[in-house]
């Protein structure tokens, strides 16, 4: 128990108790710091040597009156399951006291202040040094909030979280490559050897790995890319957030809530109105939140200036109500999926007004064979004025959503495997010289597995949420899948769509043991269908990982670093860009990584060559001026790239 300012002891905080085989873990959220005048509880049996989860339940606002010594709480609750009396009823005096929850008494007793407890194990690799603290009135704080240091597990005390940090280990680096560069692939190697510590059950557990950097420039990554392990783990990168100054550890500060925040289940600020049930969003579509979870550059008003001017380094009252008193399945890390439990949907529609000047697109090609990767373009540009907005339209950074409408009329959500967090939007100026901005975006598989598993015809819309707030709504694309043709479609299709498979599409190939079962699918395909249309989609997965480096952690907690193997990567790749049946942004992807494994194998002219060969590619292919000006400048920055490199 605590005591307020005046010496008063306060009630609130996590009690413990049983009655038969049930035990009843009971929050109590009265008093104290930010109260949120709630009272909630999980309900847990115990058969033998195994616990099980019963349910949860909570009264938002419950009836407090002082009884005798104690203090009596009644409220009609809100259960997840039928229990035979809704009422809840506690009384609390000194420390102990009586529950009366789903028609049972439990005897219960304190047994924190902290609402949840979690272990957060935190490991670096040798070089990228973790966040200690900040004090947050170093470059002076918000009005109203009192200056103090803050570590990671004191910001997540302040919401009512007891987060108990085990390590941090430091992984070393076995072998040297070209760089420490992190991408999905390795990521989600790492998560799979580490989700072997924690097992596949809902747990207050989670991972955190401190990486040197992303391919992408992210500063922070949530893993998340199979509903069996869901929010366990999360990445922060080194490089991005570095530094001594005040300036850089109140960014690491933040960095490190923020993707801990997700592993709870919470979404970003503008994204609340996806959740299942949906949750209003606060104001300027969410941007208006001074919350760990907002971007900083999109806080409105003022930007990242009047972010910093305005946070009281704290979760928002709704955030506080969840990480307190959701469901216990919808906050334990590895139970519901991220911000909802089902991927259902409802098709983004029209604004009712739209003068943001913006117009969105998502465009297919006329029809795709079972199991062929469905992509999407997506093109943003403006219709009279020129606009300024950010560019982040892949759906993978989530300022871009995407909604399927599958032939059985049921719509779904399409969840990327993992989230990754921008924190930085640099500005597009959309104008006569650049009038659009175009996005790849493979959406054939997400969280969710396989989205366009039958034949039929298929309605996707997206929704591009801009600088301003503005949502701009695409209109519907047909996207038609075929009826396989014979009986090789048939079998390719089959090779084609495992869950496996669909991960090793999003991640663009990888060494996971994990995935052998989708790396063998493919490897059979090549074997026995080895011309057929889709295998090109096999040698792109594996000419693609062939040539880059792929780092691993071991189950000793070291990094081993595979190096390239740029003849197998020309070999695949080379055929992919043959094959002229990949989408023109994915082709272009394919072509300098093609000229980066030449220039790997020693053989600069020829990786000159194939960038001459991808400029006079999309000049055949009628591509507008604008674009081309574009292609050939990448191809000059690459040359220029691959020749230091080398």
């Amino acid at each position: 128990m605590s005591h307020d300012s005046r010496g008063a002891i306060m009630i609130s905080g996590r009690y413990e108790g049983q009655t038969g085989e049930v035990t009843l873990a009971l929050r109590v959220d009265v008093d104290g710091p930010r109260p949120t005048g709630r009272v909630s509880g999980d309900l847990f049996s115990t058969v033998g040597a195994t616990v099980t989860y019963e349910g949860s339940f909570v009264v938002h606002a419950p009836a407090v009156t002082a009884e005798g010594d104690g203090t009596r709480i009644e409220g009609r609750g809100e259960f997840t399951f039928a229990p035979p009396d809704r009422q809840v009823r506690v009384t609390i005096g000194d420390g102990r006291g009586t529950a009366h929850v789903a028609g049972r008494a439990y005897p219960i007793a304190f047994a924190s202040p902290h609402f949840r407890e979690v272990t957060l194990e935190q490991d670096s690799v040798a070089g990228a040094v973790p966040f200690v603290s900040y004090h947050t009135g170093a470059l002076g704080g918000a009005g109203g909030s009192p200056a103090r240091e803050l570590d990671v597990a004191r910001a997540w005390a302040e919401a009512g979280v007891g987060l108990t940090v085990t390590g941090p280990g430091v992984i070393p680096v076995d072998g040297s490559g070209p760089d420490l560069a992190w991408d999905d692939a390795e990521l989600h190697h790492a998560m799979t050897q580490q989700f072997g510590l924690f097992g596949d059950a809902p747990a207050w557990r989670v991972w955190l790995l401190v990486a040197s950097r992303h391919v992408g420039g992210y500063r922070g990554i949530m893993f998340d890319y199979d509903d069996a392990h869901q929010r366990q783990g999360a990445a922060v990168f080194h490089d991005a957030i570095k530094g001594d100054s005040p300036e850089a550890q109140r960014a690491q500060l933040r960095t490190y809530v923020h993707e801990l925040g997700h592993a709870f289940n919470l979404l970003h600020s503008w994204q609340k109105n996806l959740a299942r049930p949906p949750q209003p969003l606060g104001p300027h579509g969410g941007f208006g939140d001074l919350s760990w979870m907002n971007y900083v550059q999109n806080y409105r008003p003022g930007g990242e200036e009047g972010y910093w001017a305005a946070f009281p380094f704290q979760f928002t009252d709704t955030e506080l109500v969840h990480l307190r008193h959701g469901f216990f399945r919808d906050v334990a890390m590895g139970a519901n999926a991220f911000g909802t439990g089902a991927a259902e949907a409802v098709p983004f529609e029209q604004p009712i007004e739209d003068h943001s000047g913006l117009r969105l697109e998502a465009r297919a090609k006329e029809w795709f064979a079972l199991g062929e990767p469905v992509v999407v373009e997506l093109k943003l540009s403006c219709t009279g004025e020129p606009r300024v907005t950010h560019g982040h339209l892949h759906p993978d950074t989530e300022f871009t959503q995407v909604t399927i409408t599958q032939p059985s009329g049921r719509t779904v959500l399409y969840r990327p495997m993992m989230r990754h967090c921008v924190d930085r939007s640099p500005q597009i100026r959309l104008d006569s010289g650049n009038p659009a901005m175009y996005r790849s975006a493979y959406i054939g598989h997400g969280r969710d597995g396989h989205y366009f598993q039958q034949p039929g015809e298929y309605q996707v819309r997206a929704q591009y949420i801009a600088a301003d707030g503005s949502r701009v709504v695409s209109p519907p694309c047909l996207v038609r899948v075929r009826y396989p043709a014979s009986g090789d479609d048939h079998r390719v299709a089959e090779l084609m769509l495992g869950e496996d498979q669909g991960k090793l599409f999003s991640l663009l190939g990888s060494d996971s043991p994990a995935l052998n079962s989708g790396n063998q699918a493919l490897d059979e395909l090549l074997d026995r269908y080895g011309g057929h249309p889709l295998a090109v989609y096999a040698r792109m997965v594996k000419g693609l990982n062939a040539e880059r480096e792929f780092k691993a952690i071991g189950a000793d907690k070291r990094l081993a670093i595979r190096p390239p193997d740029p003849k197998q990567g020309v070999q695949q790749l080379a055929k992919v860009a043959g094959a002229g049946t990949i989408d023109n942004i994915t082709l272009n992807m394919v072509m300098r990584r093609w000229a980066r494994a030449e220039a790997r194998q020693g053989d600069l002219p020829k990786a000159r060559a194939v960038l001459d060969k991808m400029v006079a590619t999309f000049q055949a292919k009628g591509v507008n001026p604008i674009i081309m000006g574009q292609i050939r400048r990448q191809a000059e920055l690459t040359s220029q790239a691959l020749s230091l490199e080398t």
